[in-house]
């Protein structure tokens, strides 16, 4: 036991092992072709950094700005989401500016659940839609996901199966890390659950315009009904490559926002006013932007699909995000993603992420974060040929 409460039920990260190895492989002058975390490696588009320099130099834009966010970034998250999705936000009452999406998701599952409140999130999934919870105080029930798993069946075994009822259902699409995409009637089916069962719905959509092959992400929000009974969150992070800037936004249901309000008033002072600034000049366009980095990531996916096809690891081409999601080829997969992934890096000199570390049902999965150009994806695959 820890004499630091809430790390009692934080277990060690499960990427920090592979991460040692890969940092040990470089310090010994080896070259790891790292397609592990999934941290963008694109530069920011030029008209927003401008923005930001530009309102940098105005000394007034140095002082504590607004916790919600200032007016005019609400304006455009508003006119964003009335653009791209035919949805009316309020921008006073519906949606408030967050510290990227993990700050603003942590801290509303924090003000919004009580010790011993049990919270839905898919199995396997990004960390820190379970790991929320359990800082919280709460019970987390994984809901497997993925290939050969039905959401709704589970979801609903897993609903009659559990006391206390569910609080709270946390859901992502397209899906880290299993890339999986939905259609409007699957948001549909999710509201209509939520009524029924009396549950808060957060969903986050920061892969929302990394979509390929024809394929485009619905908002939760477009949903009959989905104000009533949630918010989703929007993170610049993916969408104009700016994960550093720390931007993001939650919209929705007006009480679930004040909540959010409410919590971030006595936490923080909001994001550096100049980065929301330039965040107005990212949302309101063009878009162009936005477009040709879609267009980089879906050229690093067919790099890496065709070349791992071409050696006989056989992997769907994903319509969503910047990753992909590989089950461990037959030889190798007894191992489990964990020890796999350090072979990968002992042996092919290529790092990823281990299912694991998503949760206990992706252990015969790893995730390949597209984060290197076309000509290193294609080092990556002669070396993962080598040992498979």
């Amino acid at each position: 036991m820890s004499k630091f409460a809430r790390l009692d039920r934080l277990p060690p990260y499960v990427f920090a092992t592979v991460n040692q190895i890969k940092m040990q492989a470089r310090r010994e002058g080896r070259d790891i072709i790292d397609l592990g975390m999934g941290n963008p490696d694109l530069g920011t588009p030029e008209h927003i950094v401008e923005k930001l320099v530009e309102a940098a130099r105005k000394p007034h834009n140095h002082r504590y700005s607004a916790s919600m966010g200032i007016t005019k970034l609400r304006l455009a998250i508003s006119k964003w989401y009335e653009r791209r999705f035919g949805v009316a936000i309020d921008p006073d009452t519906e949606a408030i500016v967050t510290i990227g999406v993990k700050e603003g998701l942590s801290h509303l599952v924090l003000v919004t659940t009580r010790p011993g409140d049990v919270v839905f999130t898919p199995n396997p999934t990004y960390p820190i839609h379970p790991f929320s919870a359990i800082i919280a105080g709460g019970d987390v029930r994984g809901i497997p996901v993925g290939p050969g798993h039905d959401f709704f069946e589970n979801l609903m075994a897993a609903t009659k199966q559990t006391w206390p009822r569910p609080k709270m259902l946390i859901i992502s699409y397209p899906h880290n890390p299993t890339t999986e995409v939905v259609t409007l009637d699957f948001f549909q089916k999710v509201v209509d659950y939520a009524k029924e069962h009396d549950i808060l719905v957060i969903h986050d959509f920061a892969y929302a315009d990394l979509t390929f092959d024809g394929y485009s992400a619905p908002s939760f929000l477009q949903a009959r009904g989905a104000k009533e009974v949630g918010v989703e969150f929007f993170s610049l992070s993916k969408s104009y490559s700016m994960a550093g800037w720390r931007m993001g936004f939650c919209c929705g249901n007006p009480e679930t926002v004040a909540a959010l309000k409410r919590i971030k008033s006595y936490l923080d002072y909001g994001v550096f006013q100049p980065i929301q600034i330039a965040a107005i000049i990212a949302l309101n366009g063009p878009d162009d932007c936005v477009a040709d980095i879609r267009t980089i990531y879906k050229e690093r996916r067919d790099a890496l699909i065709r070349g791992l096809n071409r050696i006989g690891w056989k992997i769907p081409k994903p319509k969503g995000t910047m990753f992909v999601w590989g089950r461990i080829p037959e030889k190798h997969r007894k191992l489990g993603s964990v020890e796999f992934s350090k072979f990968l890096i002992r042996e092919a000199g290529v790092a990823v992420s281990p299912g694991l570390g998503f949760g206990e049902y992706g252990d015969e999965y790893v995730r390949f974060a597209l984060i290197e150009n076309p000509m290193r994806i294609s080092q990556a695959v002669r070396g993962i040929k080598k040992v498979l």
